[in-house]
């Protein structure tokens, strides 16, 4: 018989609308304030966040501690996109958008040709007819040189459709801008620069994988850290390339878009994405390099080829979270993306569960919700001790559930689906017993 269940995405549906509709009245009845109002969106940004980084670490295993650079490539890539959309500081409307879209679209282009050219067997090839006449240090560099001219040659193409793109998509998107009412042109441009924000943070997150995710997992972590520092520099001395960033004294005029309808709709979009990849084959397969990465590779799977797409999956969700980050509060500071505010989605992950997407929800808004709150409840001149009580809290979760809030369970629709139950026919032996009675009584 079977039971009667409600399928799981029922209770969770319900609590989304319950949260989404509770903190949307709320506001536009003025039962909290706009600080609390604030308070609710950065969470799920942060959850946003955590989220890639838990992708990363909790599910495939490798130590990162440069999630914080790719979340500043998404704030200020996208702010770069809105702040031209309304000033017009590149000289168009659309001068920063087709320049990101363009420089994106040639260099995958470039990746693509030379993964088509498969330049490695060409090398071998090369050493292998050269070697009988050439010493091997001499065919080495024989066999080098061609494909330096193929390299450059791809990349002289990939920079001639870059900016034959630019010009293409600079006219298109501004007649498209001026063409459509401001409103709905306002929420394309914002749809085209989040999206932007975490294509531009995968790509750059798949280039930097490609060399580091040969490294050991404390190697790769000091290595991520580097990556982090680099674009914390990088920010702080960004203004000599692009002014309107300005550098150390921070960016401004940002025009403040996110709300709680953007903030939602983004988060339950990625948490449906990420949820379907990770109950996929390439989902299970990416847990599997967790667990054994030996193991993973004897059985046929590509190590390196998962590695990569989860590195870059979870910089795109933090891309993404900092491009909604840059247009709540209209300024961006390269002190919001140093080396300490890193640790952030980290401890977060840790402390809701490695490998628990519920658990990382959880501890998001949890962390959020309580420095916040400290700032408020503590006396004027002790907001800093909530640094203090904050600590004590995760050291005293830690010590009494080392796992986390959740572990690696989840709860309602993000768990595994189950296996269909089936009625399994139970052969009737009544009527063979009886012919074996019978039998005897003759």
């Amino acid at each position: 018989m079977k039971r009667l269940s409600l399928p799981s995405w029922i209770p969770t549906l319900a609590v989304g609308l319950v949260l989404f509709l509770g903190v949307f009245f709320a506001r536009s009845t003025g039962s909290i304030s706009a600080y609390r109002y604030q308070v609710f969106q950065i969470a799920l940004i942060t959850a946003i966040s955590a989220l890639g980084l838990n992708l990363i670490y909790g599910f495939n295993g490798q130590f990162s501690l440069g999630h914080i650079g790719f979340y500043a490539i998404g704030a200020y890539g996208s702010a770069l996109i809105t702040k031209d959309y309304v000033s017009g500081w590149s000289g168009s409307k659309a001068g920063a958008l087709s320049w990101m879209m363009a420089a994106q679209i040639g260099v995958v282009l470039a990746l693509v040709c030379i993964r088509l050219l498969r330049l490695d067997r060409l090398q071998k090839r090369i050493t292998l007819h050269t070697s009988a006449y050439l010493k091997p240090h001499e065919a080495r560099v024989v066999s080098t040189l061609p494909l330096l001219a193929i390299i450059a040659a791809v990349l002289a193409l990939a920079v001639a459709v870059t900016l034959g793109l630019h010009q293409v998509l600079n006219q298109t998107l501004s007649a498209a801008m001026t063409s459509l009412p401001k409103e709905i042109g306002k929420n394309l441009v914002f749809v085209l620069a989040i999206l932007n924000g975490g294509t531009m943070a995968a790509l750059v997150a798949y280039l930097v994988g490609l060399p580091l995710l040969r490294l050991g997992s404390d190697y790769f972590g000091i290595a991520t850290l580097g990556f982090a520092i680099m674009i914390y520099t990088a920010l702080q001395n960004s203004d000599l390339v692009i002014e309107t960033m300005k550098g150390a004294r921070g960016m401004v005029a940002i025009p403040i878009w996110t709300n709680w309808s953007w903030v939602m709709g983004v988060f339950v979009l990625l948490v449906i994405l990420l949820r379907n990849l990770l109950r996929s084959s390439h989902g299970r397969a990416i847990i599997s390099v967790r667990e054994d990465e030996i193991a993973a590779q004897t059985m046929g799977v590509d190590v390196n080829q998962l590695k990569t797409l989860a590195f870059a999956v979870g910089g795109l969700f933090a891309g993404i979270g900092g491009a909604l980050y840059a247009h709540l509060y209209g300024f961006l500071h390269p002190s919001t993306f140093n080396i300490i505010k890193g640790f952030d989605p980290l401890i977060i992950i840790v402390l809701g569960g490695l490998g628990s997407m519920t658990g990382t929800v959880l501890a998001s808004v949890g962390v959020v919700v309580l420095i916040e709150e400290l700032r408020v409840i503590l006396p004027q001149g002790f907001e800093d001790w909530r640094f203090v009580i904050y600590p004590i809290i995760l050291l005293m979760v830690m010590l009494l559930r080392s796992q986390g809030i959740m572990g690696t369970n989840e709860w309602g629709w993000f768990r595994a689906p189950l296996p269909p139950e089936r009625d399994i026919p139970i052969p009737n032996r009544t009527p063979r017993a009886s012919a074996a009675t019978q039998s005897e009584d003759a």
